[in-house]
């Protein structure tokens, strides 16, 4: 039985820089959190347990990026250069760039190749303090490949310290062999690769993207009845482009979340608020994209809506592997306050992950996963652009990511 008290602390074990105990310790038994809180609280049985001094770190929960499609090969530089030229996302997509030239790569590349590129794609965040990653699939567009994704997905989870969970989106794009038949795609994803993904245990959720370069309501919808036939939670990428009315569907369905939200609407939000469902912004393709319209914030706070941040980091509109950068971003992007993007990758983004009672909060009875940061303050992690700041990340107990950021 290992026992651990971590002390000399300043702890924000909520993930919100309002509560927080500046002289704290954290008792650790076995990985899991046996007490945690004020100093001067401590119960007299954690006194003689090996102690481990933090110097006056902060400790936060371990961070959560709850949207990315770390999983692809090869990249979309080429694209970058186009749009800076003056080619719209929709025009390349239209082109047969965009989604489908990564779906080719992703579809060429071995399951090791494609593993050893999407690793090179976690290992930034892990060095961050995340401790919990979702992952969803989308390049492949038939069942091997999306397979192939899953499989490299649950590999990342198993070498890696780090909670992965999966997402099929088999419903990203219209692969080029369907091209002209949506309906038929559709038939093909709810019939014949969720199943089969699903029996494989491959699957933790379902998403699908609704929007004119993706799929109509009904479409999507129709991928929800499958998923809700294998008792999959579902998300969906909603009104990145448009107002089409995906948020208000996916809140239908309970959704763990809808996602980007540029151009949602009141009754999108009132929806959302209904089903619980959290709205999940991504800065780093806002500012990819070079978007204009601003997420729906004041509806959002309005309706109380929980807003999760995210990287997804992907090949074509948010190549990032920082969730601090999509922190600051949110900040200066969407005006965000600091309290609300801290919030957005730790209690929120883990409701948008689906595993709240093991993410985002540290609790007696929770794993002790957890981050430690040496900055002075809390703010330090939003403020910052491109400075390391995670001095350690523990998980289970165990320190799993250790930098030396002494002064």
């Amino acid at each position: 039985m290992k026992q651990t008290v971590w002390h000399n602390l300043k702890l924000c074990a909520q993930g919100d820089p309002r509560h927080t105990v500046e002289d704290a310790a954290i008792a650790v038994e076995d990985g899991k959190l046996a007490w945690l809180g004020a100093v001067a609280d401590m119960p007299a049985q954690y006194a003689p347990w090996p102690r481990e001094d933090l110097h006056g770190a902060w400790v936060t929960p371990g961070l959560v990026d709850c949207h990315t499609h770390l999983v692809y090969a090869g990249q979309r530089a080429d694209e970058f250069a186009q749009r800076l030229a003056g080619v719209s996302y929709e025009e390349i997509a239209r082109q047969g760039g965009g989604i489908v030239s990564t779906v080719r790569a992703t579809r060429a590349a071995s399951e090791d190749a494609l593993f050893a590129q999407s690793a090179a794609r976690l290992e930034p965040l892990l060095a961050e303090g995340v401790t919990a990653v979702e992952i969803k699939s989308g390049y492949g567009l038939e069942l091997a490949a999306e397979r192939k994704m899953l499989r490299v997905a649950r590999r990342l989870g198993d070498r890696y310290p780090v909670t992965v969970r999966t997402t099929f989106l088999g419903a990203h794009a219209l692969p080029p062999e369907f091209a002209g038949r949506s309906g038929d795609y559709i038939d093909e994803v709810c019939e014949h690769m969720l199943p089969a993904l699903a029996d494989e245990g491959l699957v933790d959720a379902v998403d699908v993207f609704c929007e004119r370069i993706g799929f109509t309501l009904e479409e999507s919808e129709r991928v929800f009845e499958a998923a809700a036939r294998r008792n999959l939670p579902v998300k969906m990428h909603a009104e990145q482009l448009s107002n089409g009315g995906g948020a208000a569907l996916a809140a239908r369905h309970g959704a763990l979340s809808a996602d980007h939200l540029e151009f949602l609407d009141e009754a999108g939000v009132a929806a959302m608020k209904g089903a619980g469902s959290v709205a999940v912004l991504l800065p780093g393709a806002y500012y990819f994209i070079r978007e204009t319209q601003l997420p729906p914030l004041d509806l959002l706070r309005r309706y109380e809506v929980p807003i999760a941040i995210s990287t997804d980091s992907n090949p074509g509109t948010s190549p990032a592997t920082s969730l601090l950068l999509m922190m600051n971003m949110a900040t200066t992007l969407f005006r965000m306050t600091v309290p609300e993007v801290l919030l957005g990758v730790t209690q929120h983004a883990a409701r948008a992950f689906g595993d709240a009672d093991r993410h985002g909060t540290l609790a007696t009875g929770r794993p002790a996963d957890f981050a430690v940061w040496r900055v002075q303050s809390l703010a330090e992690l939003a403020y910052w652009i491109g400075r390391p700041l995670c001095e350690r990340v523990v998980r289970g107990g165990e320190t799993v990511f250790r930098r030396n950021l002494a002064a």
